[in-house]
């Protein structure tokens, strides 16, 4: 796919992620339209040479390729399914590339769907933090056919580092909850070694770096190092009630494949607990106010 011979590309779904993915796409030359239910989000996209359609259905008639970037299983099926969505809008020879995290069986229903509507869809969320989503270093798993994948190569290129397939449709999608279910037992174990540290006099800055040069120091350990250390100043890249989301379909495909997962069910019990302690919109991090015995301070009045 030569520059010359662009794909012309749509984008759904502008929030913390997909807000900078669509930047990229639209800095790397591709033609690019956008839709958002909240149309300010896609503002500046717009301005900078981004076409706006109104509805999915409008975003899907005249794209190449529709990327899907949304909360969640149930959005990713009205987004392409609805009775104003994509899919009712697709020219044929469409390639849809889902990434969200909605687990494989949301991600083969929907490839089902795709292709009785003559598109092609693949499951291909990413891995990384909205910082490396603004730098271009996500990794993407994809699974679906590989062919279109390495067809559409080039633009999942432009917004991520790494493009691995792994496998058939739904592949993508079940190794995404894999690492989440990792993503949380880590930064539980984070929040426990500060909690620890600091109980025994330890700088949390300086616990914070022997954690970072030791053998379990990772692009995560020191990527999430802010939100750790000044979490009231940092802005939520990764809210604890989404976490929590992913961690709910991470054990139901654990028990699906009959596959023991107790660490990850001791952390989405930390996550139960943190957002209680400090609410559902807090960054994941936060799950270390669990280990510290920390609880959110009660508004003064009910107008507050």
């Amino acid at each position: 796919m030569s520059r010359v011979e662009q794909p012309r590309v749509g984008f759904t779904g502008l929030g913390r992620m997909g807000q900078p993915m669509a930047r990229r796409l639209l800095e790397a030359g591709f033609p690019l339209s956008v839709h958002n239910r909240t149309r300010a989000r896609a503002e500046r996209l717009v301005a900078d040479g981004a076409t706006f359609a109104a509805t999915p259905r409008e975003l899907a008639a005249d794209v190449d390729v529709l990327i899907t970037m949304v909360a969640d299983g149930d959005v990713a099926r009205h987004v392409l399914l609805g009775e104003d969505g994509a899919l009712a809008g697709a020219r044929a020879g469409l390639v849809v590339i889902e990434m969200s995290t909605i687990g494989p069986a949301v991600a083969r229903e929907l490839a089902v769907a795709a292709a009785e509507r003559g598109a092609t869809l693949l499951d291909a969320p990413v891995s990384g933090s909205v910082a490396l989503a603004q730098s271009g270093a996500l990794t993407t798993i994809v699974g679906g056919d590989r062919a279109t994948f390495e067809r559409v190569r080039p633009v999942l290129a432009a917004m991520t580092a790494r493009q691995l397939w792994l496998g058939p449709s739904g592949a993508g999608a079940a190794m995404k909850l894999a690492l989440n279910g990792m993503l949380a037992v880590t930064a539980q174990a984070i929040g426990e070694a500060l909690a620890v540290a600091e109980r025994n006099g330890i700088d949390p800055a300086l616990a914070y770096d022997a954690l970072e040069a030791s053998a379990v120091g990772s692009p995560f350990v020191r990527y999430k190092r802010a939100a750790y250390l000044d979490p009231d100043g940092t802005p939520v890249a990764f809210s604890l009630a989404l976490m929590q989301k992913d961690l709910a379909l991470a054990l139901a495909q654990a028990r699906a494949a009959g596959v023991p997962v107790p660490l990850v069910a001791a952390a989405d019990q930390a996550f139960t607990a943190a957002r209680d302690r400090v609410g559902d919109d807090a960054d994941f991090a936060r799950v270390a106010e669990v280990a510290r015995g920390v609880r959110a301070a009660a508004p003064d009045s009910e107008e507050d």
